[in-house]
């Protein structure tokens, strides 16, 4: 307790790091203000029916992204999950399309042309998703919420509401993406990556409560079950924490150099390949393309028990079988654009390093790209069990949704992974300084993949 309390007053004594603390939290603020601006003409009191609507299935996976933006109606209610699917985009683009592939060799200048496309390809994305969600909105579900001068009010043949809340929403998008960006320049960590954490703590305090009171005064299992219901909740969190963390190590000899009368080299170092190299990006992939039938199709034609409900059920076998083996597919995919064997193995051999026993160049590449298949392979299947675990312990435990969802999937290791990177940025603060770290080996390994 004593060696924490000293590492706080160290954090506040650097200047540069008070400041980026300080920043990160006031955007972070701004945000949870603005969840809870709702959109012109709608009545908060009058959501309840919406926002029961929006607490299940993969809309309560929305929701939860949002940080309750979308139940509320608020002017972030889309969140920053647009500019993240346009970001996927683009990173599937620089695989198949040459001008993307340029784009990304030309260093600084490709990567800003790249945001500014990523920039573009949001506003299309949310323009896309807008329409939806305000159909939705002044659909059956929330039509008693809604003012209706608004509604009656024409622009264009087009209720004066639909087309604020259009607005709004692409604004409020770009506005947040923003405030990403201004996170990872003057704040700490990654910005963007910051704003959807924080949208899924703010879930957790009522998530636990309900849950409690589930358990405790419906007589659902007493409060036997809940502390045990704590304790896995612990024990999945400390897996995920080992899953991004965790690495094979390939031993590396540098060969001996000879300059004047002096000998340089000959030094002995690791290669550390991540068992899980692709982050959470392959459960986004793989969410993204199940929310397809949301943006499609409309939630009031839908019958439970048809086909597209089998894709929308978030807590149903059909669904979560499909999203397995999604993701274990997407897990090899991603690492495969990621680590280019070939690319090491001609840095290394430009180095004067090789693997013993391994011949230089392609049998190199070879011997890299078997490693990271063999350790891929169990690293996409624990990705993959940890993605469906909610459903797991919804279905199973009769855990309610919104406190299951904090027991895997992309929620619990986008929270692990943008604590760790925050942790390891705020230590290297610290070292740099000549405090001493977070932990007593004042090493915190981050993530790996991508940046979300």
């Amino acid at each position: 307790m004593k060696r924490f309390i000293e590492t706080i007053k160290n954090i506040f004594k650097i200047e540069d790091l008070r400041k980026r603390i300080l920043y990160t939290l006031a955007i972070i603020l701004i945000y949870r203000l603005g969840t809870h601006i709702v959109l012109p003409g709608v009545h908060p009191g009058a959501l309840a029916e919406f926002s029961k609507q929006a607490s299940s299935g993969l809309l309560g996976l929305l929701d939860l992204f949002s940080g309750g933006a979308f139940s509320n109606a608020s002017i972030f209610a889309l969140g920053i999950m647009p500019y993240i699917s346009a970001s996927i985009v683009i990173q599937l683009l620089t695989l198949v399309v040459p001008y993307f592939q340029r784009l990304q060799k030309e260093g600084e200048s490709g990567r800003k042309q790249i945001n500014k496309i990523t920039r573009y390809l949001t506003i299309a994305v949310v323009a896309i998703q807008a329409p939806a969600y305000i159909a939705n909105l002044e659909g059956q579900y929330g039509i008693q919420a809604l003012s209706t001068n608004m509604l009656n009010a024409k622009v264009l043949g087009i209720s004066a509401f639909s087309v604020c809340a259009y607005i709004l929403l692409i604004c409020s998008t770009l506005f947040l993406m923003w405030l990403g960006e201004k996170i990872t320049d003057k704040g700490i960590g990654n910005g963007i990556s910051m704003i959807i954490m924080i949208g899924i703590i703010a879930r957790f305090p009522n998530a636990l409560y309900f849950e409690a009171v589930s358990r405790i005064t419906e007589m659902n299992g007493g409060p036997i079950i809940f502390i045990i219901e704590l304790i896995v909740l612990m024990l999945v969190i400390s897996f995920s924490i080992l899953l991004v963390q965790g690495t094979r190590r390939i031993p590396i000899q540098y060969a001996k150099r000879i300059v004047g009368n002096k000998q340089y080299g000959g030094t002995r170092n690791f290669l550390p390949l991540k068992v899980n190299a692709a982050g959470v990006m392959p459960i986004i992939f793989a969410q993204a393309i199940m929310f397809l039938p949301l943006t499609f199709v409309n939630m009031a034609e839908i019958t439970p028990g048809g086909f597209w409900y089998s894709f929308i059920n978030y807590n149903g076998w059909g669904y979560n079988i499909v999203f397995f083996i999604m993701i274990i597919l997407f897990t090899y995919f991603y690492t495969a654009i990621t680590i280019n064997p070939q690319q090491i193995s001609e840095e290394l051999k430009k180095n004067g390093g090789f693997i013993p026993g391994v011949k230089p160049g392609k049998q190199t590449a070879q011997y890299i790209d078997d490693i990271m298949s063999k350790i891929t392979l169990p690293g996409s299947f624990f990705l993959a069990v940890i993605a469906i675990l909610p459903a797991i312990v919804g279905n199973v435990f009769g855990v309610n949704q919104q406190f299951a969802n904090f027991f895997g999937g992309t929620s619990l290791l986008i929270m692990v992974g943008v604590v760790l990177d925050t942790l390891q940025q705020i230590e290297s603060h610290l070292l740099m300084r000549h405090y001493d770290g977070l932990t007593k080996s004042g090493r915190i390994k981050g993530r790996a993949g991508g940046a979300y």
